[in-house]
């Protein structure tokens, strides 16, 4: 019996390094995705044989949802139950920059509200519902619980419990004035952490927030040669782009377990960036 983890936008980019790293630590999949199907199929694919590769033997689902809307989200949650009948790992990773990166005095409404809507809205109500379903499964007793603490495999430190992990950016504290929808976005999703970590904590769910930095993606592709100068020039303390891995990697080590005592918690990937020097 295997921890079953939802992660949204995991067709690509970082969400797939997120799917990856949980496939290899044993966990069940809901791939979810808006519009490529191709590329949610192919990381169901890769998923599976990661974890075959590791010796574990998972499953994994595709889902297509926007997750801005709230019957897609209904939905989302209705597939897992179906699927599954338990919610392990929530993760928000679905997000998206503005179509055109705009200077703040011509950006538009239209833009700001699209990316709020898949941003903001989307991960604080599909996380409402999640934090619902898991309080519902911490609250049972008997032989289902019994049986999955026993099945868990000795790799989760010290048992399992519901967690939900979102994945914000350096953007919500850095000002790109030439995208200001996405860091007002990524400004209020960092808020989703401590207002989940602080309802949840005494129903047993630990809430956290991993904020990357410089990632190499389809998202930042278009701007790679700026981001190389930048790098070199000491942007951030390590040298290099981070990888979808570096993020997968940070969200399998909450996954296992080796925080047990920390939710709230930010844990910045982004080669140091946050750092303030002289």
């Amino acid at each position: 019996m295997n921890p079953v983890a939802l992660i949204t936008g995991a067709s690509r980019g970082i969400g797939r390094g997120i799917a990856l790293a949980l496939a290899k630590l044993g966990h069940d999949l809901v791939i979810n995705y808006a519009g490529n199907a191709a590329a949610a199929g192919q990381t169901v694919s890769d998923c599976v044989a990661a974890a075959k590769a590791g010796g574990a033997q998972i499953r994994a689902e595709v889902c297509q949802a926007d997750i801005s809307q709230g019957a897609d989200r209904t939905r989302l949650m209705q597939f897992t139950r179906e699927t599954w009948g338990r919610l392990d790992l929530l993760v928000n990773n679905a997000g998206v920059a503005p179509d055109v990166r705009a200077d703040i005095l011509d950006a538009s409404e239209e833009s700001f509200d699209r990316v709020i809507a898949i941003n903001v809205k989307g991960p604080y109500f599909l996380t409402q519902l999640a934090a619902k379903w898991m309080i519902e499964q911490c609250s049972r007793r008997g032989n289902e619980a019994d049986a999955f603490a026993k099945a868990i495999p000795p790799r989760y430190l010290g048992g399992y419990k519901p967690k939900i992990v979102t994945i914000s950016s350096i953007s919500a504290y850095t000002a790109s004035t030439n995208r200001g929808d996405y860091c007002v976005s990524k400004a209020a999703l960092s808020m989703l952490t401590p207002l989940f970590a602080a309802r949840l904590a005494a129903n047993g769910i630990n809430v956290y927030e991993i904020r990357p930095g410089v990632i190499a993606t389809d998202m930042t592709g278009g701007v790679k040669e700026k981001y190389d100068k930048l790098i070199a020039g000491g942007l951030t303390p390590i040298q290099r782009w981070g990888t979808p891995e570096d993020v997968g990697r940070a969200v399998a080590a909450i996954a296992s377990e080796a925080f047990p005592f920390s939710t709230g918690e930010v844990i910045n990937v982004d080669g140091g960036f946050h750092l303030r020097r002289l």
